[in-house]
C-alpha cells in the first residue's frame, strides 16, 4: 500500500513543482524513487520527528504541498503538540503518513503497535483522518487530500489490504465505498479490517446470513449519510477497525447514530486495554483481540443466534 502511495505521490510530483516529500529517517525501499527523481524536494529530516512537522508546516505556509512520513507512532503521539499547533491551528495543506497500522509492526512491541491514533487524531481541529482498505483506496485518498484545502492524515498498512471485489468507482472526501451487498447486517470496515469483514461475509454467508460490507476509508468527516441509510436497510451495523476502541470509528459511529432515529443494534470490534497485549504477528493479535474473519463473523451470528461470541469461537 505504501508504494503505491509514493507511485502516485511521484507522478503528481512530475506535473506540480510545489509537492514536497520529508521523512525523519524512514521509509529505506519506498521513498527512493521520490529522492532520486526530485532531490531538492526531499528532506530526510533524521530522528526529529518534531522538527519535520514543523518544518513541513513552514513550507506548506509558503505555499508548497507537503507529505511528511513515519510509522505510525512517531509521526503521530510524539509530534502531536506540533500537529495540533503548526498544522490545524493554520490549516496548512499538509499530508501525514502514518505506516505501520494497528498491529502491521506487531512483533516489535508496544512501542511499535499504532492502536490509538485514530483517537487522538479526530480529536484534532479541521483535520481529515482517513484509513484506506487497499491500494486502490490509498491512492483515492491521496489524490484528494493533495487537493483539499488544510490537513489530512492518512493510516496505512504495510501490505496491499484488501482486493477490490467489486469495481472502485471514484471515492469522494467523506464517502464509504460498497464491497457487498446483503441484507440481514451490515460491516464497516475501515483500514485493513477490510479484508477481514469481506472474509466473515463468506463465512456467514454459509450459515444462511446475507451481510453488507461497506469500506470507511474516512473516519473524519464521517459518512454519516450513508450510516443513517444503512440503519434503515439492516436490523445489525458492526464496525471494525484494528485500533483502540475508545475514540475510534465505532465511537464515532456511535456518535452519528445517536443524533438520527437508528433503529439498528450497533456492535463494536476493535481493541480494548492495550498494554496487556502480547507481543504478536499481526495475524495473531487479531486473533487474540477476534478482529480475524472468524471472529468478526462469530460477533455477529451471536446477536442473530443468541448463543455466547467466546462459544462460537471454541
Amino acid at each position: 500500500m505504501r508504494n503505491a502511495l509514493i507511485d502516485l505521490l511521484c507522478e503528481l510530483a512530475d506535473n506540480d513543482p510545489d509537492i514536497w516529500l520529508l521523512t525523519a529517517d524512514l521509509g529505506y525501499s519506498v521513498l527512493e524513487r521520490f529522492a532520486e527523481r526530485f532531490p531538492e524536494r526531499y528532506i530526510n529530516v533524521g530522528v526529529a520527528e518534531q522538527n519535520m512537522v514543523g518544518i513541513a508546516a513552514g513550507l506548506a505556509l509558503s505555499g508548497k504541498r507537503v507529505v511528511i512520513y513515519s510509522i505510525v507512532n512517531f509521526v503521530t503521539m510524539r509530534c502531536l503538540e506540533q500537529i495540533r499547533n503548526d498544522i490545524c491551528a493554520h490549516g496548512a495543506n499538509v499530508v501525514i503518513v502514518g505506516v505501520g497500522a494497528g498491529y502491521s509492526y506487531g512483533a516489535q512491541g508496544y512501542t511499535h503497535h499504532g492502536l490509538e491514533d485514530i483517537s487522538v487524531m479526530r480529536a484534532l481541529p479541521g483535520l481529515d483522518v482517513t484509513a484506506p482498505g487497499n491500494c486502490l483506496e490509498a491512492e483515492a485518498v491521496l489524490r484528494v487530500a493533495m487537493q483539499h484545502d488544510g490537513p489530512t492524515y492518512i493510516r496505512l498498512e504495510k501490505d496491499a489490504g484488501a482486493s477490490a471485489s467489486l469495481p472502485l468507482k471514484d471515492i469522494e472526501r467523506g464517502r464509504m465505498a460498497c464491497y457487498r451487498e446483503g441484507g440481514h447486517a451490515a460491516i464497516v470496515a475501515t483500514g485493513g479490517m477490510l479484508g477481514e469483514a469481506l472474509g466473515a461475509a463468506e463465512l456467514l454467508e454459509r450459515d444462511g446470513l446475507s451481510v453488507a460490507v461497506w469500506s470507511c476509508p474516512w473516519i473524519t468527516p464521517l459518512d454519516t449519510a450513508t450510516l443513517d441509510l444503512l440503519t434503515q436497510r439492516h436490523d445489525v451495523i458492526l464496525t471494525a477497525e484494528e485500533g483502540v476502541i475508545n475514540g475510534g470509528l465505532g465511537s464515532a459511529t456511535a456518535l452519528a447514530l445517536a443524533n438520527v432515529a437508528a433503529k439498528s443494534r450497533l456492535l463494536v470490534a476493535g481493541v480494548g486495554e492495550v498494554l496487556s497485549v502480547p507481543t504478536l504477528s499481526q495475524t495473531s493479535a487479531r486473533n487474540y483481540h477476534a478482529l480475524d474473519a472468524a471472529g468478526l463473523a462469530a460477533r455477529l451470528l451471536s446477536v442473530c443466534s443468541g448463543h455466547e461470541v467466546s462459544d462460537l469461537l471454541g
